[in-house]
């Protein structure tokens, strides 16, 4: 395959993550639900620390070059975290002002995020192409050996940044309406 067909198939699923968070982000959540992912939510990320957030995020994103079913994982992991902005919305009237993609878009570790986990997704639709079409994949062994890499080595460095910003902005707000 092609380097610039790479980069379109790549480009595409960075597209795709992006549709189906944005969906996510969309969904009406109530005032109970809300309230019921904020606690949780505080409750998995206290005390959590820069490796803790690489951990987390390296088992959502790893699963994502299984052939096939990751594409069909990282949409939903995209969908479920756009959910997770709706819910967050309710109790922070004021994220309704912020486009949903620019927490993804405009965060460094949102960025290594969405390329990690891009990277994921177009490999499990390729993965799944060369499986169906009958093409080794021992010459792809490397390659995708590779893009793990690659993916492992944006999310370790995503986690420490997205700490050290947790760390400087803070991350146990209140919780409003309690």
């Amino acid at each position: 395959m092609t380097r610039k067909k790479r980069i379109i198939i790549f480009l595409i699923f960075v597209g795709i993550f992006s549709g189906a968070f944005s969906i996510g982000s969309e969904m009406i959540v109530s005032d109970e639900e809300a309230m019921a992912f904020l606690e949780e939510f505080q409750l998995s990320i206290e005390g959590i620390d820069a490796i803790g957030i690489f951990i987390h995020n390296a088992m959502i994103g790893l699963p994502m070059f299984i052939p096939g079913a990751g594409a069909i994982w990282g949409a939903f992991a995209a969908w479920s975290t756009g959910f997770a902005f709706s819910a967050l919305t309710i109790s922070y009237p004021e994220l309704e002002n912020i486009p949903a993609l620019s927490v993804l878009f405009l965060s460094p570790f949102g960025v290594m995020e969405v390329a990690a986990y891009s990277l994921g997704m177009s490999r499990s639709f390729l993965l799944i192409h060369t499986i169906i079409k009958k093409i080794p994949i021992k010459p792809q062994l490397r390659t995708i050996t590779i893009e793990v890499g690659i993916a492992i080595a944006l999310l370790l460095v995503g986690g420490f940044i997205e700490h050290a910003m947790m760390e400087q902005f803070g991350s146990n707000p209140e919780f409003p309406n309690s």
